[in-house]
């Protein structure tokens, strides 16, 4: 009732900014000094505090940021922007527009940038062009990305200034529709799922946070820390989504050699394939070690309650699950063919062993003229 009757009022005008937020995993490791010398670009600045405490979220290897032209989409909107390179071997690009709307405005805006405009072909091509220049600086490039989309609106300003609570209260079936990207009015179930994922450090910050896109009502600081969380959480699924598939196609391999391989020798053969599986193993929990503890949170819980926050909706725990369950299997795996090697290795002993000994005895007895 309260959307309708402010909808009949003095039309409602929201400023800020709308980002798209596209990742490419492009090779296991950037070598950001290196890459920082070819660009001639500064570390990105670390994200604002929300509140003057001691603690702090800091980056490990804060990312390497390039500008970029702006961009102009056929809807008429001008697109500002810049590339992040992580030291883990992300690339981010980032799109910004400006907007004062009203609700309606936003609503088909948002609906537009998550369904009809392609903005990963446009940031994929111009990744590659990007990536030309840093190859130096890359370690294994990938020819395959892997890539994820997000959308951030961050309003800074709406009429009247409401805080938080009167801002769920009287539009919260419109946020709903900007966070799920839907011109339509959602159901009550759909409405409560997407505003029970919210979270607040001050009575007039809000922020909403959807599997593919999250509302931000803040300060410019307060939002840029907030974009930052969102921009890792989903570097970091991008990650994980990654190790899924090496560890899927590693232990595809395995499998197969274990078919195709039948009969003694067999157990031989496999030392190689232990060790290749091996090999992975650790330069998988490497880099997983890598990506997860790019960023720290120092005192700051409401930094590390909002990270968990994104993490849990752009579905981090899930991946992170099924790579820690593939290493277990991995583990397990290598460990069967260490044993099944080693036991054909002492069986082949005990061979040796006999075949020696009857030799001997063949010419002990010869030489005694039997």
């Amino acid at each position: 009732m309260l959307d309708t009757a402010q909808s009949a009022a003095t039309p409602t005008i929201l400023s800020g900014s709308i980002y798209a937020l596209l990742q490419f995993d492009v090779c296991d490791e950037i070598r950001l000094d290196r890459l920082r010398q070819l660009l001639s670009a500064p570390a990105v600045q670390q994200p604002a505090l929300k509140h003057p405490a001691p603690g702090y979220v800091r980056y490990k290897r804060p990312p390497v940021v390039e500008p970029i032209e702006p961009q102009n989409l056929e809807g008429g909107e001008r697109l500002h922007g810049e590339i992040k390179y992580y030291d883990y071997g992300v690339v981010s690009v980032v799109f910004q527009f400006a907007f004062s709307f009203s609700w309606q405005d936003l609503i088909t805006l948002t609906s537009r940038w998550a369904w009809e405009i392609d903005f990963a072909a446009r940031a994929e091509q111009m990744v590659r062009e990007r990536v030309k220049v840093a190859d130096p600086a890359l370690i294994k490039r990938y020819t395959h990305w892997l890539s994820e989309d997000y959308l951030v609106i961050h309003v800074e300003r709406i009429t009247g200034s409401p805080n938080a609570a009167e801002l769920v209260e009287r539009n919260g079936s419109l946020i709903a529709q900007v966070v799920r990207g839907d011109t339509l009015p959602l159901s009550d179930q759909e409405r409560n799922e997407v505003l029970q994922s919210r979270i607040s450090y001050y009575p007039t910050d809000l922020a909403i946070i959807g599997w593919n896109a999250a509302f931000l009502y803040d300060t410019p600081s307060g939002a840029e820390a907030a974009i930052q969380l969102l921009e890792y959480a989903n570097s970091q699924l991008l990650e994980f989504r990654h190790y899924d598939e090496l560890l899927t196609n590693v232990l595809d391999t395995v499998y197969d050699s274990f078919e195709q391989r039948p009969g003694f020798f067999a157990r031989f053969r496999q030392a190689g394939s232990a060790n290749r599986l091996h090999t992975v193993l650790l330069e998988v929990m490497e880099l997983t070690e890598h990506a997860d503890n790019a960023i720290k949170f120092l005192s700051d819980m409401f930094a590390a309650r909002l990270y968990r926050l994104a993490a849990a909706k752009v579905g981090v725990p899930d991946y992170k699950d099924l790579v820690q369950q593939k290493i277990n299997t991995a583990e397990d795996l290598y460990r069967f063919m260490v044993d099944q090697f080693n036991q054909g290795r002492a069986f082949f002993l005990e061979f040796t062993v006999v075949v020696i000994l009857l030799i001997e005895l063949i010419y002990l007895f010869r030489g005694k003229g039997f």
